[in-house]
């Protein structure tokens, strides 16, 4: 069963390709679900799949910005089948 997380990243987010490289490695792994900048510096992302992927698109995430990453808050929800692919929103 597909799960999904809500996401909010904190630190030195914004302007170093973190929305490009999460879309890219979300595709890599199948995910769906959306990346976006917030206006406080964060970015924020909702992203569904099988538990396990999930674990390992995280991973990715923190080992590919270990050197501006702060913070990270992830909230596990229950999967809404809403989406289609993962893209970048505005």
């Amino acid at each position: 069963m597909p799960g999904r997380i809500h996401v909010f990243y904190s630190g030195r987010v914004q302007g170093v390709g973190f929305r490009f490289t999460a879309q890219d490695t979300a595709r890599d792994l199948g995910i769906l679900g959306w990346v976006r900048n917030l206006s406080d510096g964060r970015v924020e992302l909702i992203a569904e799949a099988e538990e396990p992927v999930l674990k390992n698109f995280l991973a990715r995430i923190e080992q590919d910005f270990k050197d501006y990453l702060r913070h990270s808050d992830v909230h596990r929800e229950q999967s809404t089948g809403e989406f289609t692919g993962f893209g970048i929103r505005f």
